[in-house]
């Protein structure tokens, strides 16, 4: 999609004090008590900054981490790996493209049989788009996603 997805200071400003802190602090929501971990409706997740799409819910799965879950991104492009090395440790920490929000981390310990990564996301860094409101919000072009998951 040849959208442009940036930070302003506008969406910065619509941010709850957790989105703002997850987002731009590179804060971590608690398992288990976030919005998404364990949410099983079909649809899209976008940067709550930007609205850049960035995970499909064709791609979840139950990690049990307590933290929404992804096999791959929306788009290769959609997001962007750093080195972390906070918390006495080296990780992998997910950011998004277009408006650099911070999203979680990238772990090497997901299914198999789709690649074997696992991408770790907090609820409070995305929004999530139902299939049902895909075209009215403007993200009709993914709709393909779930016409080719409904029909295999």
């Amino acid at each position: 999609m040849s959208t442009e997805y940036r930070k302003t200071s506008e969406a910065l400003g619509r941010l709850t004090d957790r989105q703002f802190a997850v987002t731009q602090d590179d804060a971590t929501e608690p398992p288990f008590r976030n919005e998404y971990w364990d949410n099983h409706e079909a649809g899209i997740y976008v940067d709550v900054v930007s609205g850049q799409p960035l995970f499909s819910s064709t791609d979840k799965f139950e990690s049990g981490s307590g933290w929404p879950s992804f096999t791959r991104p929306i788009d290769d492009a959609a997001v962007v790996n750093k080195t972390d090395r906070s918390l006495w440790m080296t990780r992998t920490e997910v950011r998004s493209s277009g408006a650099d929000s911070h999203l979680g981390h990238l772990f090497d310990d997901g299914p198999r049989d789709a690649g074997g990564l696992r991408y770790c996301m907090n609820s409070a860094a995305m929004r999530f788009v139902p299939v049902s409101e895909l075209e009215a919000q403007g993200y009709g072009a993914y709709l393909p996603l779930f016409r080719e998951s409904r029909a295999s």
